[in-house]
């Protein structure tokens, strides 16, 4: 147990009749994670900018344009990074405070953050709750980003005839496009509001996390659930992602390399044998039924623009009344100010 307040430490065992010396250590400003943090918050603002259609290089005051978009994106990875890093506390465990880290200040300016465990879990029961905890408080933020976000959207009655960028579509939101702006068109085009897209990429980020892979969150849940069998459910999904990798999205093929270079298994908590109790077992399936809502096959593709014909004198664009993806409806993100 640490003391409440300030970190104490006694220097020298006293004789019983003197008075212990007691020398008080303050604890120390995170100043790498608030560092981070606010290099995060400005590449996320430039990012967001440039969706609003400002361009901050020329002009840096108008980076205010992308403050609902970076505001809202990183609210949703900062209350999942503390779901983790309240639940650990709670358990024992030494965790870091979160690390932002920083992209480059196109699309959505980060690569995310994370926390470290630098102590075991003591118990299955706590692994569950400290790897559950991320998602489920993401999600809290994420789901009403969406719905706000959407209401503010366009949606276009026919698909967009440039080209471009295409967003996936989990059934979660799907669910949250019907209930914000009804049902549309199957070949109608929504475009995002900058806060409905942070909200998009935050559920993005979730299912990312909870895939039962290693130590990522669904890892977590995955061993807390099924025990020895989490070795089995790991290179399952390394292999269904390598195949949606090889015919769908080739992000999936660097998700790949990235869980086999920082391993597919999961070491075992200090207390491997007690089961999960019942309510945790209820959490445990929810989480998976989490996942397969937020899952995106193909979260990215880009949609082929209509050929043009010139003829003599006047140039003619055609299209058909296909999405741009050749199915469903299609989903764009804000327009950016600058190529991609």
């Amino acid at each position: 147990m640490r003391p409440v307040g300030p970190e104490s430490r006694i220097d020298v065992y006293p004789a019983p009749w003197e008075r212990p010396v007691v020398v008080s250590r303050a604890r120390r400003v995170p100043v790498v994670h608030i560092v981070l943090f606010v290099l995060t918050f400005i590449t996320t603002s430039l990012a967001g900018a440039f969706q609003a259609g400002a361009d901050p290089l020329t002009d840096f005051g108008s980076i205010r344009a992308g403050f609902p978009f970076s505001v809202t994106l990183l609210s949703i990875l900062l209350i999942h990074e503390m779901g983790h890093y309240v639940l650990s506390r709670l358990h024992g465990v030494r965790a870091t405070l979160p690390y932002f880290i920083p992209g480059l200040p196109f699309f959505v300016g980060t690569f995310g953050a994370f926390i470290r465990m630098k102590s075991p879990p003591p118990s299955r029961r706590a692994l569950f709750d400290v790897g559950a905890a991320g998602p489920w408080a993401g999600l809290l933020v994420a789901i009403p980003a969406v719905l706000l976000g959407l209401r503010l959207s366009e949606v276009r009655p026919q698909p967009s005839s440039d080209g471009g960028m295409l967003l996936g579509e989990s059934l979660l939101f799907s669910l949250l496009s019907r209930l914000a702006i009804g049902p549309t068109a199957e070949s109608a085009t929504i475009i995002l509001h900058p806060i409905a897209f942070a909200g998009w990429f935050g559920l993005f980020v979730t299912f990312l996390n909870l895939l039962p892979v290693g130590q990522l969150d669904g890892g977590h849940v995955a061993y807390a659930l099924f025990g020895r069998w989490h070795r089995v459910i790991s290179r399952l999904f390394v292999g269904v992602i390598a195949v949606l990798g090889v015919g769908g999205w080739e992000g999936w093929l660097l998700w790949v390399i990235l869980l086999l270079m920082i391993g597919v298994d999961h070491p075992p908590t200090l207390d491997s044998t007690t089961p999960l109790d019942r309510p945790r077992r209820v959490g445990g399936w929810l989480t998976v039924v989490a996942f397969f809502l937020t899952f995106m096959p193909e979260p990215i593709k880009l949609a082929t623009p209509p050929p043009t014909f010139e003829g003599e004198l006047t140039p003619v664009r055609w299209q058909t009344n296909d999405p741009p993806a050749g199915r469903g409806r299609g989903l764009c993100p804000p327009p950016l100010g600058i190529p991609l």
